[in-house]
């Protein structure tokens, strides 16, 4: 440790210190190019940590996707573990905790395991690096971490899920899988992976390994053309599954809310049962002709938990005795295809809560309950994307499904993302004092403006003056907007309820679950 940074070291706990040694390890906001930056290099990195037999030793599921890989993925460990098997699941981004990439057996790693094997490798790598083949950058570092953890915790399965795109990732490193599934396939990343589906579907594909089977769910016709002729040119056997039939869970509901999850179950069974079956363990897979799925997948799917992705969460800061005021609807969508996809989730979430206040009314219960059900429901807009991805791609499919559903937001709130690109952890807050730069926040508020005008009929575009008019506000922070929210329950004497939908970005859904929980 530098001398100078004793004091700093001294006043963090070791957890901290672990995770600012982490941070100097982003180099750039970027995880990649399109050339691969050096990609040989992990195989490199692979070696100085004594990792390549117990990589070859590891049973790995790989999945790759522009949505709902990391949702696959989470249904795949679930059913493993229901199955009886010691897992490891690799994710990313993490909300809240950089620890939330490594669960082992569903739980994300202790603070202690997280300590000895990142210092370990921190070390190791310091030690044997150099000019020409200099330390990894921060996914690089995090996937060779989870190739170690996983290695030395001796899990039955790792399931790792492609950071981007897939030719390039980190976690492609691995070169005998023993299955691979690419989930859905959409526009994302284009300034890395690409302007067509064809080009992305091409890096995607980049997963595929000679002797691998690989699934997929039904794709563009351009995007599958491209998934079968890589396939075909590395003798890969390619599967197109269709959606998990709700009927074969017997009534009990998935872990996971939305319809979308139904694909990506789908994906998560064949991903499982060949995995059962290619690894020893056939009288526990599923046979696609059959029309019962084992208990302990249907367990699996039904227990699956993953934050971020449709989850509903009640502030209990407004009323702790009834936290029904504000309520929180988080999603991570960024795509113009996942917005449309949480869209239609927030709508029938909305729909099932009016349902549900109509019933108390119905049924005359007490008088609390009674009030509940008479406060009007207000719904509102919670948003921030990243400046690498277009507005006019998210903003309009998310408006128009929602208003063909019967949900029109009557307010727009645009925040700039709490957390800061440099700086992993709890601390990587942006700074509270000085000038926050709020340009990108106004051009995304003016885009919603115009789409709401347009959908109106209206020629004329709505003129847009300082940080406030009717429908939509641009905030400096986002505690001033939870603050706005939580003012605006307690101003109207609880009479209404704000049904706020989180979305535009994974960093934004993670700041405000550090805010409200």
């Amino acid at each position: 440790m530098l001398e100078g940074n004793d004091t700093l070291m001294h006043s963090q706990t070791a957890y901290e210190e672990a995770l600012s040694v982490l941070s100097s390890l982003i180099v750039n906001r970027r995880r990649c190019d399109k050339s691969g930056d050096r990609f040989e290099l992990m195989f490199e990195y692979v070696k100085m940590l004594d990792l390549e037999e117990p990589m070859r030793r590891m049973k790995v599921i790989h999945v790759a996707g522009t949505k709902g890989k990391g949702s696959t993925c989470t249904f795949t460990e679930s059913i493993l573990r229901s199955c009886g098997f010691h897992t490891g699941l690799f994710t990313s981004p993490h909300l809240i905790d950089i620890r939330e990439r490594f669960r082992l057996d569903g739980i994300n790693i202790s603070e202690e395991k997280f300590l000895t094997y990142f210092w370990w490798c921190y070390n190791k790598l310091k030690e044997k690096t150099s000019k020409d083949i200099p330390m990894p950058h921060l996914f690089r570092f995090l996937a060779l971490l989870a190739f170690k953890i996983f290695s030395d915790e001796q899990v039955d399965v790792a399931i790792l899920e492609v950071g981007l795109g897939g030719t390039f990732d980190a976690t492609n490193v691995v070169q005998e899988p023993l299955v691979c599934g690419i989930a859905s396939l959409g526009y994302d990343h284009m300034e890395i992976l690409g302007n067509t589906l064809a080009e992305i579907a091409s890096e995607k594909a980049g997963i595929f390994k000679r002797g691998a089977p690989a699934f997929t769910l039904f794709q563009p016709d351009e995007a599958m053309h491209v998934l079968r002729d890589k396939a075909s040119q590395l003798d890969v056997q390619l599967t197109v599954v269709p959606s998990l039939d709700p009927e074969l869970l017997h009534g009990r509901k998935l872990g996971l809310e939305g319809e979308h999850q139904y694909l990506n179950a789908g994906l998560a069974i064949a991903l499982s049962s060949t995995w059962l079956h290619r690894a020893g363990h056939s009288k526990l897979s599923y046979m696609e002709q059959s029309r019962s799925l084992p208990e302990k997948f249907i367990e699996g799917l039904t227990s699956a938990s993953f934050d971020g992705r449709a989850q509903i969460v009640a502030d209990r800061c407004v009323d702790i005795e009834s936290p029904e005021g504000l309520v929180f609807y988080l999603d991570g969508a960024h795509s113009p295809e996942s917005m449309e996809v949480c869209a239609r989730w927030f709508s029938a979430a909305i729909r099932h809560n009016q349902r549900g206040m109509l019933n108390h009314q119905s049924e005359d219960k007490s008088t609390s309950d009674n009030n509940e059900a008479r406060k009007k429901s207000v719904q509102v807009l919670l948003f921030n994307c990243m400046t690498a991805r277009d507005p006019q791609l998210l903003l309009p499919p998310l408006i128009k499904t929602c208003a063909n559903n019967g949900v029109h937001f009557k307010k727009a709130l645009f925040v700039p993302n709490t957390s800061v690109f440099n700086k992993v952890g709890s601390h990587s807050l942006a700074e509270a004092n000085g000038q926050v730069d709020l340009s990108w926040q106004f051009h995304v508020r003016r885009v919603w403006q115009n789409t709401i005008q347009r959908d109106k009929g209206s020629d004329s575009k709505a003129e847009v003056v300082g940080k406030s008019c009717e429908n939509s506000t641009v905030f400096s922070s986002l505690p001033m907007a939870i603050k706005w929210l939580r003012d605006s329950v307690l101003q109207q004497n609880r009479s209404i309820r704000l049904q706020v939908l989180v979305t535009g970005s994974l960093h934004l859904v993670g700041d405000v679950l550090k805010l409200i929980k």
